[in-house]
C-alpha cells in the first residue's frame, strides 16, 4: 500500500495571503511543499492506475510474441546448421554460416538455458559456451567489486540481477553500519554533542506538533462518544484515517482531516506561530522525501522487472505506448525470421542471402528489447 495514497492535496491546506498580510518566507515555503506533495501524489496515482493494465497487457500480448521470436531464432539456427552440411556450400559460406549460428545461439541462450542450442554453439565455435559464460560472469563480478569497493562473495548468482542487487544493498548497509559504529565509538566533541542535542530537541518538537494535531482530531472523532449509529460509523472511518496518518507521522493528512471536518480554516493556517510553522515545514520536507523515495522504488522496480532502459526518464503516460511499440517490433521480427527460415531451405536463395549478410550485423532480429 502506498505511503500517502494518491488522493489530491486539498487546495484549502494552503495559506492564502490577504491584502493586509502578504505571505512570509516560511508561509511561501509551506505552500510550496503542499504543491510539491500534491504533484507527487498525482504521479503516484498515475503509476497505481497504469501498472495493473501494463502488467496484464505485457503478460498477455508481449511475452508470447517474445517466446515465439526465441523459438524462431532457434529454428533458424537449426536451418542454418542443416544448410552448413549440404553440398555446394563453399568454405567461405560455411564460415559465415557458422558465425551466424554462433550469434543466433548466443542471442537465445542469453534469455533461456537450452541444452541442444549449447551443443550447436559448441559445434560451430572454437570455444565452449559454459566456459565462456563462466569467464564472462567472473569478469563482470570482478569489475563490479572493483567499482563498488566490496566483496560480493563466491555464492552470488551473477545470472540474477535481483540477487546481485540484493547482495550489493546488503554489503552497502553493512558498510554503513560499520561506519556508523566507528563514528559512535569515537569520542564526540562539544560541538558534535551540541549539534546532536539540537537535532534531538527539534525531532521532539516536530513529534509534539504532530501529536497536538492528532489529539484534537482524536478528541472530536472518538466514536464511543457519538450516540447516533450512522455518525458513529462515519467517525470510526475518519478515526482510522487519523490513526494511520499519525502512525506514519503524516502531518499533511492530519491537517487535511481537520480542514475536512472544519475544525480549522484559512485563518487558522495563516495564524500558525512562526516556530510551529518551521516545524511543520521540516515535517512536510520529510514527507516529500519519503514520497519521492516511494516513486523512485516503483520506477526502479519497473526497470528491473521489465528491462526498461535504466537512464531513460519514465512517465506513466508513456508506458503503454512503449509496450505497443515493442509488440509491433516483435511482430515485424517474427515475419522476418519466418522469411529467413524459408530462405535457408532453398540453396539458391541461401547463397544470395549470405552475400548480403555480415555476421557482426546479422539480418535476423535482436531480442534485446526494451522490455
Amino acid at each position: 500500500m502506498p505511503l500517502f495514497g494518491h488522493k489530491p492535496v486539498s487546495t484549502s491546506a494552503r495559506i492564502v495571503p490577504t491584502d493586509t498580510a502578504p505571505l512570509s518566507k516560511d508561509q511561501k515555503a509551506f505552500n510550496g511543499l503542499i504543491k510539491k506533495i500534491g504533484a507527487r501524489r498525482a504521479r503516484m496515482g498515475e503509476w497505481e492506475d497504469i501498472l495493473p493494465i501494463f502488467r496484464q497487457k505485457y503478460a498477455s500480448d508481449l511475452l508470447p510474441l517474445q517466446e515465439q521470436c526465441l523459438d524462431l531464432q532457434w529454428q533458424l539456427a537449426r536451418a542454418l546448421d542443416a544448410a552448413h552440411g549440404t553440398k555446394g556450400i563453399t568454405k567461405g559460406e560455411k564460415r559465415k554460416l557458422a558465425e551466424l549460428i554462433v550469434e543466433l545461439s548466443e542471442a537465445v541462450l542469453a534469455h533461456k538455458d537450452h541444452g541442444e542450442l549449447k551443443e550447436l554453439f559448441n559445434k560451430h565455435s572454437p570455444s565452449d559456451y559454459d566456459e565462456d559464460e563462466a569467464a564472462r560472469l567472473e569478469g563482470m563480478k570482478a569489475m563490479l567489486e572493483l567499482t563498488l569497493g566490496m566483496d560480493l562473495g563466491d555464492d552470488v548468482d551473477m545470472n540474477s540481477p535481483e540477487e546481485v542487487l540484493k547482495r550489493v544493498e546488503s554489503q552497502f548497509r553493512a558498510q554503513q553500519e560499520a561506519h556508523a559504529e566507528a563514528e559512535s565509538s569515537r569520542k564526540r566533541s562539544r560541538q558534535e554533542e551540541a549539534r546532536a542535542a539540537r537535532q534531538e530537541a527539534e525531532e521532539k518538537q516536530q513529534s509534539q506538533s504532530i501529536r497536538e494535531v492528532f489529539r484534537k482530531l482524536a478528541s472530536a472523532l472518538h466514536p464511543d462518544r457519538e450516540p447516533d449509529p450512522a455518525e458513529q460509523a462515519r467517525k470510526t472511518v475518519l478515526m482510522q484515517r487519523a490513526n494511520e496518518a499519525y502512525e506514519k507521522g503524516n502531518l499533511l493528512q492530519l491537517l487535511e482531516l481537520q480542514l475536512e471536518l472544519e475544525h480549522i480554516d484559512q485563518a487558522h493556517l495563516a495564524a500558525i506561530r512562526p516556530e510551529r510553522l518551521k516545524h511543520y515545514i521540516k515535517i512536510l520536507k520529510g514527507q516529500l522525501e519519503d514520497l519521492d523515495m516511494e516513486i523512485q522504488h516503483v520506477e526502479e522496480q519497473l526497470i528491473t522487472d521489465f528491462g526498461l532502459p535504466p537512464f531513460k526518464a519514465l512517465h506513466p503516460s508513456d508506458l503503454i505506448s512503449m509496450l505497443l511499440q515493442d509488440i509491433s517490433t516483435c511482430q515485424r521480427q517474427i515475419a522476418e525470421l519466418q522469411q529467413q527460415i524459408a530462405t535457408a531451405a532453398d540453396p539458391k536463395q541461401l547463397k544470395a542471402w549470405l552475400k548480403t549478410v555480415s555476421p557482426h550485423h546479422p539480418p535476423y532480429p535482436d531480442l534485446d528489447l526494451p522490455f
